[in-house]
């Protein structure tokens, strides 16, 4: 199962130098409902809402959204192994609550500091 991550969903939606290798369209894709709020965010400010509207529903179709839980907000309450910013922290408890659950989840992401967070867990970064 690949966690992913907003960096991934926007290189793909806006087809970006970065390219999703097709084994990620073929997975079983997980994230925080929170990556539906990031991407949303950076497609209406980037004016893109009416040009990019079926392309985001159609990427979301296949993602499972866990929602943030009191479980998942209360691991991101507590500290984390390195500094993280406080949306990373929500993935990186959104992606423990599903390993605490017994899930076998790859982070994909381009976000180093991200990585770093989730290397910091003994998180799994799927190869991009």
């Amino acid at each position: 199962m690949i966690y992913f991550d907003s960096s991934v969903a926007l290189a793909q939606i806006f087809a970006e130098d970065r390219f999703v290798p097709d084994s990620v369209a073929e997975a079983e894709l997980i994230s925080s409902r929170l990556l539906e709020y990031e991407v949303w965010n950076r497609i209406h400010a980037h004016g893109f809402t009416r040009s990019h509207a079926q392309e985001v529903q159609t990427l979301f179709a296949r993602v499972v959204l866990i929602d943030l839980t009191p479980e998942v907000l209360g691991r991101a309450l507590a500290p984390f192994p390195i500094p993280v910013r406080t949306l990373d922290g929500m993935h990186l408890a959104t992606i423990e609550f599903l390993r605490a659950g017994g899930r076998d989840i790859e982070l994909a992401s381009y976000d180093r500091r991200l990585i770093a967070g989730a290397r910091a867990l003994g998180i799994e970064i799927y190869p991009l």
